[in-house]
C-alpha cells in the first residue's frame, strides 16, 4: 500500500526530505498555529511551506542573499506576512532575537551544525529560544553515508579520510556526525531526544542516476528512514528533541 506524503506540501518537495517532513507532520499539521524559528534556513525551503500551513516563521540566517530569496519565495507563495527574516548567526541568538521574543514552539536546525564554529554553543542557543515542551528538528550530514558516497563515486582515498573524520584535501571543511555524536550534542543542550532516522537513504542516488518515479522514491525513503541497517548509511541524520 503506498505511503501518503507526510504533509500537504510534501508532494512538491524533494524525496530526500520526505523523512524530515514525516517527523514534522504530527506537529505542523495538527491544526494549531506554531511559532517557528528556522536557524540557517534563509532561502525558505522549509519556512515557506510551514507558513503555507498557517505557522509564523522567523528565519535567522547570516546571508543577506539567502534572506532576499526567502522574501521573494514568501511573497510569491502569498505568505509574506507570516515569514520574517533576521540576519544573524545561530550561536548569537540571544543577541539577534529581541529579549521578549523567546518561547518558540518549534525550531529547525537543518544542515547548520556542520558549518558553525561550535555546534554545542549553537544548539544551546536554540534550546534557550524554545518554550518549555518546545521541539527542535535537527538534520545533519551522516559520516557513514559520506564515506560510502565517496567510495561508490570512485574516491577511496577521500572515503578513508572521512572514515577517520579527517579533512579531505581540496574540499571545504564540513563536519559529519555519527548518531552518537548527535545524541551527545542534544544531551549537552539539555534536550530530550526522540528516535533518530536516516535522511536520503537512496534518494540522491536514485534521483540522479535512475530516472525513477519521484513518488516511488519518496515511498521507499519513508520505508527505509527508520529501519536498520538502512538508516545507518543514509546521507543525513534527523531527530526531534524536546526542551523540558
Amino acid at each position: 500500500m503506498p505511503i501518503e506524503p507526510a504533509s500537504p506540501t510534501a508532494e512538491q518537495l524533494p524525496a530526500r526530505t520526505a523523512a524530515v517532513w514525516a517527523a514534522l507532520d504530527p506537529l505542523v499539521s495538527a491544526g494549531g498555529h506554531l511559532r517557528v524559528l528556522d536557524v540557517g534556513g534563509g532561502s525558505g525551503m522549509f519556512a515557506v511551506p510551514l507558513a503555507r500551513l498557517g505557522h509564523g516563521v522567523t528565519v535567522v540566517d547570516p546571508s543577506a542573499d539567502a534572506l532576499a530569496t526567502l522574501h521573494r519565495r514568501a511573497e510569491t507563495a502569498g505568505v509574506a506576512e507570516r515569514v520574517r527574516g533576521v540576519q544573524g548567526d545561530g550561536d548569537l541568538l540571544h543577541e539577534v532575537l529581541a529579549a521578549d521574543e523567546g518561547g518558540y514552539d518549534l525550531a529547525l536546525c537543518h544542515s547548520v551544525l556542520e558549518v558553525v564554529d561550535d555546534p554545542a554553543v549553537t544548539l544551546r542557543e536554540i534550546s534557550g529560544a524554545l518554550c518549555p515542551g518546545g521541539r527542535v528538528s535537527l538534520a545533519v550530514a551522516n559520516r557513514a553515508g559520506a564515506v560510502l558516497a565517496r567510495a561508490v563515486a570512485g574516491h577511496p582515498v577521500e572515503a578513508l579520510a572521512l572514515l577517520g573524520d579527517e579533512r579531505v584535501p581540496g574540499r571545504p571543511v564540513r563536519r559529519r556526525f555519527a548518531p552518537e555524536d548527535l545524541l551527545a550534542l542534544v544531551d549537552g543542550a539539555g534536550l530530550t531526544p526522540g528516535s533518530w532516522r536516516g535522511v536520503s537513504v537512496v534518494a540522491d542516488l536514485l534521483e540522479a542516476a535512475s530516472g525513477a518515479d519521484p513518488a516511488a522514491v519518496r515511498n521507499l525513503e519513508l520505508a527505509l528512514a527508520e529501519a536498520s541497517p538502512y538508516r545507518e548509511v543514509a546521507a543525513g541524520l534527523h531527530l526531534l528533541a524536546t526542551r523540558a
